[in-house]
């Protein structure tokens, strides 16, 4: 679909649309220095053709929308959210169901607590209460000591003008961050690529690890009056099961279902049938096809 660019909040996001705009809208928020290129393409075409207008975008310092110096973010979480209803406000979109992965959780998390009338339903996948940057929960499990050790000793990154050094890193993080489902590398390396050609500046999406988070809302969660469908992989190394199991118990209402196998990752395509099911079913929207 052809991409365009969104005038928001004082600054240019990059998005595209899916499907009719008289269909009920999904907003697809990306994790931590992500660009809408994540969202696969053919993934979003499937939540398309079961009837949902999806809207996939990048945030601030990702692909082709506004990026700041590296190392200076000058913009916190609350910008992050005000961008994801600047985009529906661009779009006339007054309500969405809106799908966050990771941080995109989080900033799902804030819509659902701080703008209730701008949400039909919450769909929370590979996050935690807050999302990345919280504060930290001491009564849930904290991240793989593997993954921990990866993140004390994270080394000087690669040359974020060369292609391949990129494509490369993201390859081998994403086999820190997965699960027990193998890593389709020659997918993943399409994705990486896509994204960096997309992106002046790929270095600068590292500044979403460095914003500010603003005031917890873990203590609100329970206000939340959306639907809300939480998918949570069973082997998540950075948020484990029962961080999901803690966002299903706390907003009311919620239902948790197990992905078996995920790892804090993007759905892999093995359980496309499943995610993609469970958002249409969730959103109110019979699946085509099925018995």
């Amino acid at each position: 679909m052809p991409e365009r660019t969104l005038h928001v909040n004082g600054v240019d996001l990059a998005a595209q649309t899916f499907g009719d705009p008289a269909a009920p809208a999904v907003l697809l928020i990306s994790g931590a220095e992500a660009t809408m290129d994540w969202w696969d393409e053919e993934f979003v075409a499937r939540l398309a053709n079961g009837g949902r207008y999806a809207v996939r975008y990048d945030t601030r310092d990702t692909g082709r929308s506004t990026t700041w110096p590296v190392g200076a973010p000058g913009y916190t979480q609350a910008d992050l959210v005000a961008d994801a209803l600047g985009v529906m406000d661009a779009l006339r979109i007054r309500a969405a169901h809106i799908v966050g992965v990771s941080m995109g959780g989080g900033i799902a998390q804030r819509l659902g607590v701080e703008h209730p009338d701008r949400v039909a339903t919450l769909t929370l996948i590979a996050t935690s209460p807050d999302g990345p940057g919280s504060p930290g929960h001491p009564d849930l499990p904290p991240m793989s000591g593997e993954l921990a050790e990866m993140f004390d000793a994270p080394g000087e990154g690669p040359d974020w003008t060369d292609r391949e050094a990129v494509v490369d890193h993201f390859v081998t993080a994403e086999h820190a961050f997965a699960g027990a489902i193998p890593v389709d590398e020659e997918s993943l390396r399409r994705t990486a690529g896509r994204a960096f050609d997309r992106s002046p500046v790929p270095a600068a999406a590292g500044n979403h690890w460095l914003i500010e988070g603003g005031t917890p809302v873990r203590d609100r969660l329970g206000t939340i009056g959306a639907p809300t469908l939480v998918l949570h992989g069973t082997e998540d190394p950075l948020f484990p099961y029962a961080h999901g199991e803690a966002l299903a118990r706390e907003i009311p209402g919620a239902r948790l279902v197990p992905l078996t196998g995920m790892g804090h990752q993007m759905p892999p395509r093995e359980l496309w049938d499943t995610v993609v099911t469970e958002i249409l079913a969730h959103t109110g929207v019979p699946v085509r096809g099925a018995s």
